[in-house]
């Protein structure tokens, strides 16, 4: 998403407190079976097609240049949607990982 064309309230319909609790920037979210064949637009596409393999809701963020509050908003309606799962939580959170996280923060 590049800020400059399109401005976030757009991009969430205004909403700015999504659908689904408890998304962090650590969860890990992959894509149902069917959700490449959905009718869904720009952001949410290439969500979709990004959580083809599991990413987190930092790396989404990152992906599309895009704040992390945009990115839950949207995840959230996927999630609802039907299109885009959550997996297990992590239980073992290492030193590598939140690097990485911290990484991908830093990058937006």
């Amino acid at each position: 998403m590049n800020d400059d064309l399109v401005r976030p309230f757009v991009v969430t319909g205004g909403r700015t407190v999504p659908r689904h609790d408890g998304l962090r920037i650590e969860t890990q979210l992959h894509a149902t079976p069917g959700a490449l064949s959905a009718p869904l637009r720009f952001e949410s596409r290439r969500i979709v097609e990004l959580c083809q393999a599991p990413q987190s809701l930092a790396d989404l963020s990152a992906a599309l240049y895009a704040s992390l509050a945009v990115v839950r908003v949207l995840v959230a309606d996927l999630i609802a949607d039907g299109h885009l799962l959550i997996d297990e939580p992590l239980t073992d959170v290492t030193p590598a990982l939140m690097r990485r996280i911290r990484d991908r923060v830093r990058a937006l």
